[in-house]
C-alpha cells in the first residue's frame, strides 16, 4: 500500500459511522444523569461527561440547558397516551389520559417540579399531545374558554399522585403518637375496607406483593373520578 492509500484508510477508520451526539442521545443521556442525581445533577458540563464528548460538542446540539429541558419534556409528554380521546367518552378519556400522564412521571419525580412550570413553547411532542387533549374536549362540547383551566386543574393532581406512586410503606403510621390521635390511626387501619381489601386482609390473605389493592391506585381513581364529575358539572358542556 503506498504511503497516500494508507494515509486514507486511516482517515476512514477513524472517522466515526454516525453523528457522535443527536436529540435523543442528549435526551436519554440527560434522563439517566438526573435519576441517578436528581435534577441538581443535570449541568451541561456533567451531561457531556456522560455522553463522552467536550461541552464544546453538546453546544452546537443544545444552546443552553433550558434546550435540554425541552428536549426532556417533549420525550416524557410524547409518552403520554392520549388515543383514548379518539374512541371514547369524554370522562374515559380524560382518565385513560390522566392515568398515562401519571405512569409517565411517576418514573421521574425529579423531574415534575422543573417541567411542570417549563413553557411548552417549541416542544413539538408537547404541542401535539395538548392539543388532541383539547380537541378531545371541544368534542365533547366544552366551551373553549374553560377547556384550558381544567386541563391544568387535572395536571396538579396528576403530578401530586405521582409523587403518592413513590410513597414509602407505612407513611400514615402515628408510631409512638398513635394514642394522640386514636380516630386518624383507626382511619389508616381501616383504609381500603370500603373496596373490600384493607391492609389487614391483605396481610391475612399473605399478600406481600401487588396484589388486588393498591392504595395509591385507589386514591388516584377516587379523586379523578371526583375531579372529573365536579368539572363536568361546573365547567362542562352546559345545557
Amino acid at each position: 500500500m503506498v504511503a497516500g492509500e494508507a494515509k486514507q484508510a486511516r482517515r476512514r477508520a477513524g472517522r466515526p459511522p454516525q453523528a457522535l451526539l443527536s436529540s435523543a442521545r442528549i435526551t436519554q443521556a440527560a434522563l439517566k444523569l438526573v435519576g441517578r442525581d436528581g435534577y441538581k445533577g443535570l449541568t451541561m458540563a456533567a451531561l457531556a461527561r456522560s455522553l463522552h464528548v467536550a461541552p464544546s460538542a453538546l453546544y452546537n446540539h443544545v444552546r443552553s440547558k433550558q434546550d435540554v429541558l425541552l428536549l426532556v419534556e417533549d420525550h416524557l409528554m410524547g409518552r403520554v397516551d392520549v388515543s383514548a380521546f379518539d374512541a371514547q367518552p369524554w370522562a374515559e378519556a380524560v382518565a385513560g389520559w390522566a392515568h398515562s400522564y401519571r405512569d409517565v412521571f411517576a418514573g421521574h419525580l425529579p423531574l415534575i417540579p422543573v417541567i411542570a412550570l417549563l413553557p411548552v413553547t417549541n416542544a413539538p411532542a408537547t404541542i401535539t399531545m395538548y392539543e388532541a387533549v383539547t380537541n378531545g374536549f371541544l368534542a365533547a362540547g366544552w366551551a373553549p374558554e374553560a377547556v384550558i383551566d381544567a386541563v391544568v386543574a387535572l395536571e396538579s393532581f396528576i403530578y401530586g399522585s405521582a409523587y403518592d406512586v413513590n410513597a414509602p410503606d407505612g407513611i400514615f403510621d402515628a408510631g409512638e403518637l398513635a394514642p394522640s390521635a386514636p380516630n386518624f390511626t383507626a382511619a389508616v387501619a381501616r383504609r381500603g375496607l370500603a373496596t373490600g381489601v384493607g391492609p389487614a386482609e391483605a396481610a391475612a390473605a399473605g399478600d406481600s406483593g401487588p396484589g388486588p389493592r393498591n392504595d395509591a391506585d385507589t386514591a388516584f381513581s377516587l379523586g379523578l373520578n371526583a375531579m372529573i364529575a365536579g368539572l363536568a358539572a361546573t365547567l362542562g358542556p352546559q345545557d
